[in-house]
């Protein structure tokens, strides 16, 4: 149906007509010398003038053009069927019968409605899937997913097939999704509570610091086992085998019985660890499947080893090393110089304190060829390594006492307020006697202040040089610092934030390989797509993609995976799939410019907590559901 309005009253549409009639009788009869025309060519002239000043006259009022169409659609009903391993040890050996009335049903409903079947768990899919091999359900999920689909459809109703029970997302009561439809549920499985002992839950962190220990909660439950007495074993999977690290045994007191254990393990190995939590069984148990579970923990090993190497022992060392050692990330040793014999390359960090580069040049010429960073001290009397960040030339013997100040150009890292207030308080450092100038390269943290005139020479310059982070703190009397910290504010706080702060931004190294690989996590679950992605770097550290890279993964079995990467726009991504549950080792490779290139890692691919831990349906929250949506 079709029709025209215009936006200004209809009246004026009346007054385009008078307007172009007496425009058109103006034109064409006014005039007498055109009495020569025929009387039908005025008329025919007028006429169609007429009709045009009309037209052009009521387009200037706006008019809209409405046109009303109309479709019936019918009313769209969803069938969601849960597709977990549950249902299928609900429905037992009536599998095929059940599926015979879900297919009559969708064929009852297609003849009056427009009939969607989905089976959701792992994800939603079309259609109905009877394999019930899904290892998660998610209920929240599913109705995210109509809501999403079919909001802004006529969305008749939803027939929800499914025992109650989840194990992923959200509560579906609390979710938060409200269909303008109702939920009619079909309750399958058996809410009668079975003779069972399950492992509920194991919580733990993911990540543990090696060296630390974590603790680990593992949730019993049993039904109707009063009086029984369990084990619950906790132990490391090593080549497949477990081995027991902890056992605690409990009393089961009552047939509804709920238990939690806490055990504390140490994290000695580095790496992704997999561990299993496991009470031993009891004859008649409705499953024995729920009767343990795997998790894993990634170890990380995040320390670092500081050589404090000094010329002479100095109460100095003694305070930067009680700082230092309050930092569980850091091994600290101590060697005076002369008797020094290993490699710089053993350690992450190097403090020289108080070195005379004179006597230990093939010290300074092998720190520096170890690419190592390091901070260096100089002695009251000593005198700078080549090179160094301050330029210095020594004149005399002597030293000087000199106090410092922040320097306002330094932009590092942060400072708290506190600690920027101290340093001009702080006691005078003692320095070797000579002539200072402006530091060339780096940034000054501490400048010195002589008397009461500030300089501009500097005191703590921070820098690289060849690649590596140095720092030189021309002056010695930091255990002076660390005690007026302590007169000033009854505790060592500030003097920490001094030292930590100052070696953990020399000591953190820029991963500067040609080649790198990334995960987005260290640890999947056995239904996700592992997805690996890689980086090739030219000289001039820029992104190129130009060779082929490859990579071998290897389980704990020794069993081998070859795969080579797909380039993307300047990378390299591999999408290595869904792969078995264990610990992976992996060796990346490619090679450019005639250089061959790798890379190592790991990672680890956990188990699903399987639906078959709950052997009860949960109807209750079906009913909640179809309640809340009625």
């Amino acid at each position: 149906m079709e029709n025209i309005t215009f936006q200004y009253p209809t009246s004026l549409f009346l007054l385009c007509l008078a307007l172009a009639l007496v425009y058109a009788l103006i034109v064409y009869f006014r005039d007498k010398k055109q009495g020569d025309w025929k009387g039908w060519t005025k008329w025919a002239l007028g006429s169609l003038r007429f009709l045009g000043v009309t037209l052009l006259a009521s387009l200037l009022l706006s008019p809209l053009l409405k046109r009303f169409t109309s479709e019936t659609k019918q009313p769209i009903v969803v069938i969601a069927q849960d597709g977990s391993q549950s249902v299928s040890v609900a429905l037992k050996d009536q599998k095929e019968t059940y599926t015979e009335m879900v297919q009559a049903l969708e064929t009852e409903f297609a003849e009056d409605f427009e009939v969607k079947t989905y089976t959701f768990g792992s994800s939603l899919r079309p259609g109905v899937d009877t394999s019930f091999q899904d290892k998660v359900t998610n209920i929240s999920g599913l109705l995210k997913e109509v809501y999403d689909r079919f909001s802004n459809q006529n969305l008749g109703a939803v027939i929800l097939a499914s025992d109650g029970i989840f194990n992923e997302g959200a509560n579906p009561i609390y979710s938060g999704t409200k269909l303008e439809a109702p939920i009619y549920t079909i309750a399958l499985g058996d809410t009668t509570p079975q003779k069972d002992l399950i492992l509920k839950r194991v919580l733990h962190n993911n990540i543990a610091y090696l060296g630390d220990e974590f603790s680990v909660l593992v949730d019993l439950q049993a039904r109707n086992f009063s009086g029984s007495r369990v084990n619950i074993e906790l132990g490391k999977m090593v080549d497949g085998k477990f081995s027991q690290l902890e056992r605690n045994e409990i009393r089961i007191n009552k047939d509804d019985f709920f238990n939690t254990q806490e055990f504390i393990l140490p994290a000695n190995v580095a790496g992704v660890q997999r561990y299993r939590a496991r009470v031993t069984g009891l004859s008649g148990e409705a499953s024995f499947a729920n009767n343990s579970k795997d998790f894993f923990v990634d170890v990380l090993d995040t320390r670092q080893q500081i050589l404090i190497l000094a010329g002479a022992p100095h109460p100095d060392i003694s305070a930067i090393k009680s700082e230092l050692e309050k930092n569980k990330n850091y091994e600290i040793e101590f060697e005076l110089a002369s008797n020094f014999t290993s490699n710089f390359k053993d350690y992450s960090f190097v403090i020289m304190h108080g070195i005379n580069p004179d006597v230990y040049a093939g010290l300074f010429s092998s720190l520096n060829a170890s690419g190592i960073p390091n901070l260096e001290i100089w002695g009251a009397e000593g005198k700078p390594s080549p090179n160094s960040l301050i330029p210095f030339n020594k004149k005399g013997g002597d030293a000087n006492e000199i106090t410092v100040f922040l320097s306002d150009n330094f932009t590092y890292y942060s400072i708290s307020d506190e600690l920027k207030n101290l340093f001009s308080k702080f006691p005078p450092l003692q320095s070797p006697f000579g002539e200072y100038k402006p530091a060339v390269s780096g940034q000054t943290l501490l400048n010195q202040k002589i008397g009461a005139v500030e300089t501009d020479y500097p005191m703590l310059v921070l820098g690289e040089q060849n690649g590596t982070k140095k720092g030189v703190l021309a002056g010695e009397g930091l255990w002076r610092w660390r005690l007026f910290d302590y007169i000033q504010n009854q505790n060592h706080d500030l003097f920490r934030e001094f030292t930590t702060k100052l070696v953990q931004y020399l000591s953190t190294k820029e991963d500067k390989r040609k080649f790198r690989i990334s995960l987005p996590k260290n640890i999947f679950k056995e239904n996700e797509t592992v997805i690996i992605d890689a980086e090739l770097y030219n000289n001039a550290y820029e992104l190129v993609n130009i060779p082929e890279a490859s990579i071998l993964l290897r389980d704990g079995t020794g069993k081998e995976y070859n795969f080579t990467f797909s380039k993307t726009n300047k990378a390299y991504r591999l999408n290595a799939g869904v792969l078995p549950v264990g610990n992976y080792r992996f060796t990346a490779r490619t090679n450019y410019s005639g250089e061959s290139l790798s890379f190592n890692g790991q990672f680890s691919v956990q188990p699903i907590q399987l639906k078959l831990f709950n052997t009860t349906a949960d109807h209750k929250i079906l009913s909640m559901l179809s309640n809340d949506h009625g």
